[in-house]
């Protein structure tokens, strides 16, 4: 009798065991069961901001849940930053990240997060850095703007969207290749800056392309060059800046999804499925490349990469540019 006992409460301890590891699988199984929020570390009405709305209103038709964009502006990116490295895994908050998750922790000396704290889901676009110039500035082509930096060390005034923002490390990039100095003019953000070059306030400034293009298709703004290796698709008239003057100059922005570090690899690939196919949507596709973005729709395999690759490459910049910030 107690053999027969030892083995019905063996049993029953199996079943529970197996009840108790299959909960995760079923919650997982079908996840979401309520609204999932995009976490945007810059102003509403940027191209972050934009891309997070196009991103969530796609997966939330597919997924049928509500997705919430909010935007956590400040403190170079990195309140937004922390604050999902330390959401709960679970898949319902998001962050729509960019080149200053890979910068910062080259930028600040003690950053409140660490990327290891960041499941990638997807790299979503890369959009061009493009330098260009206002209307003041006697120059129409990269080469003669290099030759008028070297004639009158420091006299341009070259704006961008803060110290250790990618347009920055562009024009840092920029001065250290092509052997020039520009007087840099740090705005909060790109928009300012954008606005403070057409109306003759600076004379040049690196920004992204979607950011600019409409300036440049009006004929208020002239485009010298895109910072990529490869010309933009959504403006192939402007050519690289190493097509125009500066021999092997590449540097290029990102925007992608990540989840906090733990989220289960279900979740992950549930939501990069999702968002990869509504990227891939005609309509979304002709509207992001309309506005100078790149396509990347990536694997999660792919992002991780990419920011191990960065990551080096933007310390290097950095560092070279002197824009520690503490």
């Amino acid at each position: 009798m107690k053999s027969r006992n030892t083995r019905v409460f063996a049993d029953i301890a199996i079943s529970l065991g197996l009840l108790i590891t299959s909960i995760p699988l079923l919650a997982q199984e079908s996840w979401p069961t309520k609204p999932i929020k995009i976490v945007v570390p810059v102003p509403a009405g940027a191209s972050l901001d934009s891309l997070a709305r196009t991103i969530g209103k796609g997966i939330s038709e597919k997924l049928g849940q509500a997705v919430v964009v909010e935007n956590m502006a400040g403190g170079g990116s990195n309140i937004a930053f922390a604050y999902v490295a330390k959401a709960a895994p679970d898949g319902y908050t998001l962050l729509l990240g960019w080149d200053s998750l890979v910068i910062n922790p080259a930028l600040y000396s003690n950053p409140p997060y660490k990327l290891e704290q960041f499941a990638p889901i997807t790299m979503a676009i890369t959009a061009p850095q493009v330098l260009l110039v206002g209307p003041k500035l006697p120059v129409k082509n990269l080469r003669s703007l290099i030759e008028f930096a070297r004639l009158n060390p420091g006299k341009i005034t070259l704006a961008n969207a803060g110290s250790g923002s990618p347009g920055h490390l562009a024009g840092a990039l920029l001065e250290s290749m092509a052997d020039i100095k520009f007087t840099n003019v740090p705005y909060k953000g790109g928009a300012p800056g954008v606005a403070d070059l057409l109306a003759g306030h600076v004379d040049a400034m690196f920004v992204t392309l979607p950011a600019a293009l409409q300036y440049v298709k009006a004929g208020k703004l002239t485009a010298l060059g895109v910072s990529p290796i490869k010309r933009s698709t959504g403006a192939p008239n402007i050519p690289t800046i190493a097509e125009a003057g500066v021999a092997g100059y590449d540097l290029n922005s990102w925007q992608g999804v990540l989840a906090p570090a733990g989220t289960p690899t279900a979740i992950i690939n549930k939501l990069n499925k999702e968002i990869v196919a509504t990227l891939k949507q005609p309509a979304v596709k002709d509207q992001l490349t309309s506005q100078g973005f790149e396509i990347v729709a990536s694997s999660p395999e792919y992002l991780a990469k990419q920011l191990a690759i960065q990551a080096p490459k933007w310390a290097k910049l950095v560092k070279e540019s002197g824009a520690k910030v503490d």
